[in-house]
């Protein structure tokens, strides 16, 4: 199955309102995340857990035959405590940058809550 895309919001100084996200669900589980055109140096993820449970997201590492020559390191996996919410990044794009400028991210099974992609404006 086809990952689903995420568009990063912009953090480009001045005023924001707070996004809601994206929200979490057995689509976005199953067939996991994809942010296109990402630059990982300046993507923040903010992770919403509503399970009833800790639950796992995982920012997969790039191939090691492509632009990640430190993706041998492996994937980063953090817990999102039950009802909590985790920050996550930025991240190195020698690990995590797949073919094509992405980068894939996939959730635990039973995974609920709500993913919103900042991406931090240079010369901030």
């Amino acid at each position: 199955m086809a990952r689903t895309s995420l568009t990063p919001t912009s953090l480009s100084g001045g005023d924001l309102a707070d996004p809601a996200g994206t929200t979490i669900d057995s689509t976005l589980v199953t067939n996991g995340v994809v942010i296109n055109s990402a630059d990982p140096s300046r993507t923040v993820l903010r992770v919403t857990n509503s399970a009833g449970a800790a639950k796992k997201v995982t920012v997969k590492a790039g191939g090691t035959d492509g632009p990640a020559w430190m993706g041998v390191q492996g994937d980063y996996d953090t817990s999102v405590g039950a009802s909590g919410t985790r920050w996550i990044g930025p991240f190195s794009e020698a690990r995590y940058i797949q073919h094509g400028s992405k980068m894939f991210l996939d959730f635990e099974s039973g995974f609920t809550g709500t993913i919103t992609v900042f991406q931090v404006a240079r010369g901030l």
